[in-house]
């Protein structure tokens, strides 16, 4: 059994059942078989009407469609970047720097403000 990712869908937030046991069951079966590609269904049943998303008046309302029209590169763009270890000076160290001086900064303004 393959790993279930959900994504979320542009919809107003309406639950007619709760995912938990889905969910359970889901991440209990992709544990027995982690080496398998993680299967990525969208929230969205095909022909859903996606709220706010057409911003032009006297347009038809946007629809979502089913998740094999869409191109496989979007299933992809949540997935985090990892970057191989190549030593000091390398991409993960540049990364992984720039990163710890972004919080850095982040927490001497914050404590600024205190």
């Amino acid at each position: 059994m393959s790993l279930l990712v959900l994504r979320q869908c542009l919809t107003r937030p309406v639950r007619y059942f709760s995912t938990a046991a889905l969910l359970r069951d889901v991440v209990k079966d992709a544990t027995k078989d982690a080496d398998a590609e993680p299967l990525v269904v969208s929230s969205c049943p095909a022909n859903t009407v996606l709220e706010g998303l057409s911003y032009l008046k006297d347009q038809p309302p946007v629809v979502a469609l089913p998740d094999e029209e869409y191109p496989a590169w979007l299933w992809t763009v949540l997935t985090p970047k990892h970057f191989p270890e190549d030593g000091p000076g390398g991409k993960a160290e540049k990364v992984r720097l720039r990163k710890e001086n972004k919080q850095k900064i982040k927490d001497q303004n914050f404590m600024k403000t205190q």
